[in-house]
């Protein structure tokens, strides 16, 4: 029998971290809704673990400690949003300090970040998002980089970066190395184990699954000075997450290897019949050989390459606008990582300085029947 901490990620995820309640035999994790937490005739604290609500809720302690396990993490801390989260780590920095980021990356995060570092004198430089190596070329002539960041497979371009080697420059260069795995999730990349020291996540999607929860998360390989003031961001601004909807997230993360393997069986179906279809010119898919980052995909995603893709229809913006419109079981909304299939187009709402494409549409691609899911597509097709 294996040490119960050295199982799959699969296991501890439908265990909820190894969870049975003793006392009553529970196999499922209570919620706890307390904002504070009593003590004894002497003053101290019933349970030393619990002071007040905002640094440590037990529910959320819970699922923080399971998220943790399946990225192979020393410590994870949840907050309000996915932004949230992603707000926490440049919180941390000190005015002054040198950021290296992607350029094709989330445009709602470059743009938070962009416009806080510009505020408060933190420089930032950027590197081809499919290209690692450029990393080396926006610090070697800096006195001191603090931090690179990565968000592989990005979104929505689909490009795929190298964390192992990321993370190599970086450390050369006495930097850290986050990555946004929001896409990947740790079902397929576990970026800590390649090198990454930060690993961010919108749990808002995959890991929660059924868009019904705003939550971030921020987990890192061991301790260090940034983590140190990003856990005191965490304690004291405040922008943490509820009780219920951590117990919302420890539930979605229940049956976060089915779904997540599910919508990337469907992912792959669905980006092979776009490849060939005529009305389609092209396919950014990392599951498929034709993407420019399959090969390295292969390395660092193991099992599976996503529920996310990108394709360009045949044609201008209309032609991807009355494609989207056509769906009937596919919906048109924003975000990803849900249970239901949802199609996007990213144009219309990033501004025009990020070159979106006009006739590309985003898929996040859920859990239903995949034959349903490619006849919806096929008859909209039959209408552009």
């Amino acid at each position: 029998m294996k040490n119960p901490n050295d199982r799959e990620g699969a296991t501890v995820a439908a265990k909820a971290g190894h969870f049975l309640d003793v006392h009553s035999g529970a196999v499922v994790p209570e919620i706890q809704l307390s904002t504070t937490y009593a003590r004894d005739d002497r003053y101290a604290l019933i349970n030393a673990a619990n002071l007040y609500s905002r640094p440590d809720n037990p529910t959320f302690v819970h699922a923080e400690r399971t998220l943790a396990d399946l990225e192979n993490a020393e410590e994870c801390r949840l907050f309000a949003s996915g932004m949230a989260a992603i707000a926490s780590v440049f919180y941390s920095l000190s005015p002054g300090a040198h950021v290296v980021l992607p350029d094709s990356m989330y445009w709602g995060a470059k743009q938070w970040i962009c416009d806080y570092c510009r505020r408060q004198d933190i420089f930032v430089s950027e590197y081809d998002t499919a290209d690692a190596a450029s990393i080396e070329a926006c610090v070697e002539n800096k006195n001191r980089t603090n931090l690179v960041w990565v968000e592989t497979p990005s979104n929505p371009m689909m490009h795929v970066t190298d964390i192992g080697l990321a993370a190599d420059i970086a450390h050369q260069y006495d930097a850290l190395l986050c990555v946004d795995s929001t896409a990947a999730t740790p079902v397929f990349t576990r970026p800590l184990e390649l090198g990454a020291d930060l690993v961010v996540h919108s749990a808002t999607k995959y890991l929660n699954g059924h868009s019904d929860v705003l939550a971030g998360a921020v987990l890192t390989r061991e301790e260090h000075g940034l983590w140190h003031a990003l856990c005191g961001e965490h304690k004291m601004a405040g922008a943490l997450i509820g009780a219920f909807e951590a117990w919302l997230l420890l539930r979605g993360m229940r049956t976060l290897y089915v779904r997540v393997e599910r919508a990337a069986q469907n992912a792959m179906q669905v980006a092979e019949y776009l490849e060939q279809h005529p009305k389609i010119e092209s396919v950014s898919y990392p599951g498929l050989p034709s993407h420019p980052g399959h090969h390295l995909a292969k390395l660092q995603m193991q099992g599976g390459f996503g529920g996310l893709l990108s394709f360009q229809v045949q044609g201008d913006a209309s032609a991807a606008l009355k494609l989207a419109g056509a769906m009937q079981i596919i919906i048109s909304a924003t975000s990803l990582g849900g249970v239901e299939t949802l199609i996007e187009h990213r144009n219309t709402l990033e501004p025009a300085e990020n070159m979106i494409p006009e006739n590309q549409l985003r898929l996040s691609v859920g859990i239903e029947r995949v034959e349903d899911l490619l006849e919806d597509i096929e008859q909209a097709l039959l209408q552009i």
